[in-house]
């Protein structure tokens, strides 16, 4: 046995100065340089610890699709809590704020999720679904007669913001002051491991973000409408209801998880359709037959979200290592979504895969994305309206990308049509 516990034959890990995912300079290794490294993982029989040499810390990286899978669907050993995030948010931040979803565990997770479901009811659905295609025909309208040239600023960004406001009932006054609350709270990657110890700008974006909606969330209480936040308000599940705190979570997880997923996966899709030609024309020789494959396609190959954390709770065995309670695991959606003993020829980029059986919105579990029906709505509504009526439509160079260890995020992409 080793010093960490793991059985000798199995006692791999990186911390030196070779390509190693627990360092921050990773992640600003070109895509190809980090693609090479996870693949060299996944060639391993086993998880491999990962360790800055800086801190001391790591975790156990689940590369493989198998893996991935396996640790999502097991909540009750891999858990949420204290945070899915790399690194952690500090104990302060979860007290103000109050956790997000994504961080909880059964049986507060299970009872949030319970009346959020409750909350979207058959007629508010219908009428999402509406939403989308209006939306999408609106944006459309708007890049004819502006011809901007940035496809972030004027579609990918717009399209899941525009749709959630309407969703949750936003009103038009605040909604431009939102979303540069959005574009703050967002602007750390989780590249950089400073530790803060007041509210930087993101902190603060995120108050604001919290105490908007809680006014929202207290006029819903008293005049109720047709919205998402009028039913998560009055939504009575075994004698419980969002509060405030609860509201502004989910409010932050909805505008974060469901903009910019969306948003950066139209964005690859765009660049991805250009700069594969013979997809694209697949693609507008039967749009309404190939939208759905081709939404799968770039949501595996972009992977938006790159990764999500679980801490042990207690000592395993779990593919060929051991694990000890209280380490951290980190479940790598992207490199699961190029394993090529699941997906033939991963490196490809290609619409009519079939099966496709992606980790995009997550490995299964109760944790699967909530928001994975309507970001499929909305991507087919939007490709499918644009290469309709725009079908040169075309990115004219490299997306502009953020250096994350958390998501493909996209800052800027030139098009023209």
């Amino acid at each position: 046995m080793t010093a960490t516990g793991v059985p000798a034959q199995h006692a791999h890990s990186v911390h030196g100065p070779g390509p190693n995912p627990a360092q921050p300079e990773f992640w600003q290794l070109p895509a190809e340089a980090r693609a090479a490294a996870f693949a060299r993982l996944r060639e391993l029989d086993h998880p491999v610890r990962c360790t800055d040499p800086r801190t001391g810390k790591g975790f156990h990286a689940l590369v493989r699709h198998a893996d991935v899978v396996r640790a999502s669907r097991n909540p009750a050993l891999f858990l949420s809590g204290p945070g899915v995030t790399t690194p952690e948010p500090p104990r302060w931040v979860r007290m103000v704020f109050g956790d997000s979803m994504v961080n909880l565990d059964d049986p507060h997770h299970a009872g949030l999720r319970r009346i959020v479901a409750r909350a979207f009811t058959p007629r508010l659905i219908a009428r999402a679904e509406a939403d989308i295609r209006r939306t999408a025909a609106q944006l459309v309208d708007e890049v004819v007669a502006q011809r901007p040239t940035d496809f972030v600023a004027a579609v990918a960004a717009q399209l899941p913001y525009r749709v959630i406001c309407d969703l949750m009932g936003v009103p038009e006054a605040p909604r431009r002051a939102i979303l540069a609350e959005i574009d703050r709270a967002t602007a750390p990657t989780g590249v950089r491991r400073t530790r803060l110890r007041v509210p930087g700008r993101g902190l603060a974006a995120l108050a604001r973000l919290y105490l908007t909606i809680a006014a929202i969330g207290r006029e819903r209480r008293r005049r109720p409408t047709e919205d998402l936040i009028s039913a998560l308000v009055t939504a009575d599940v075994e004698g419980h209801r969002l509060g405030a705190r609860e509201l502004g979570a989910f409010f932050s997880l909805l505008l974060v998880a469901g903009v910019e997923t969306t948003r950066n996966a139209l964005a690859h899709g765009l660049h991805l359709l250009t700069v594969h030609p013979e997809q694209r024309a697949l693609l507008t020789a039967d749009l309404g037959g190939r939208l759905p494959g081709a939404v799968e396609e770039i949501v595996r190959y972009a992977t938006p979200i790159v990764q999500f954390r679980r801490t042990v709770a207690a000592d395993c065995e779990f593919g060929g290592a051991q694990l000890r309670r209280g380490e951290k695991v980190v479940l790598f959606f992207g490199s699961a979504n190029r394993d090529a003993a699941v997906f033939a020829d991963p490196d490809r980029f290609d619409l009519t895969r079939s099966p496709n059986p992606h980790l995009g919105f997550g490995g299964g579990g109760p944790h699967f994305c909530l928001g994975a029906h309507l970001a499929r709505q909305e991507m087919r509504a939007v490709l499918g309206e644009l290469y309709t009526r725009l079908p040169e439509l075309r990115s004219t160079g490299e997306p502009e990308l953020v250096a994350s260890s958390f998501d493909h995020r996209v800052r800027s992409l030139p098009f023209t049509f």
